[in-house]
């Protein structure tokens, strides 16, 4: 494992202000947690994000996305630029907790075992924590690669949601 290329990463990510926290265990496996506060009731948060194919709306670089009932509920996204297809499969669903887990099936990212939540709680009255969170391995050598396009996928999408609920 590349611990240096992590290390540079989490300075960077330190050195911007940026909220981060990524862990490595010993299988190589990393996390990455980012949040963002939104001017806005859970609720009102919740029915922005909380609907499976709704990322389309508040992720940038989203342009449609499709859904596919069956045991799993599963939805393909494609990007602006028609360059990028991601299948997801949702692993997990709470709207009492505000959350949904989901799991990559297929993606162009240099990632395996890729698991994300999506979470929103309360932080104080009228604000709300959106928390993107992932457990993931890194392709051997895209250590790097991998760790920024999740940030800057995850950065995109927190910016547009809070952008949403700005007065």
């Amino acid at each position: 494992m590349h611990n240096h290329l992590i290390k540079a990463a989490l300075l960077r990510l330190v050195m911007r202000g940026a909220l981060a926290c990524i862990t490595l265990s010993p299988a190589s496996a990393a996390t990455l947690s980012r949040t963002a506060d939104v001017n806005a009731t859970v609720s009102a948060v919740w029915s922005l994000i909380g609907p499976f194919c709704a990322i389309k709306d508040w992720l940038p670089p989203v342009r449609t996305c499709t859904e596919k009932a069956g045991a799993t509920l599963e939805r393909t996204l494609v990007t602006k630029d028609g360059k990028a297809t991601f299948i997801e499969a949702q692993t997990a669903r709470s709207d009492a907790e505000h959350s949904y887990s989901y799991t990559f099936r297929s993606s162009p990212l240099p990632v395996t075992d890729y698991v994300s939540t999506i979470k929103v709680v309360a932080k104080t009255n009228g604000v709300s924590t959106v928390i993107w969170s992932s457990s993931f391995v890194p392709n051997e050598g895209k250590e790097k690669e991998a760790l920024e396009a999740l940030t800057g996928i995850y950065d995109s999408g927190l910016t547009m949601i809070k952008s949403k609920f700005m007065n």
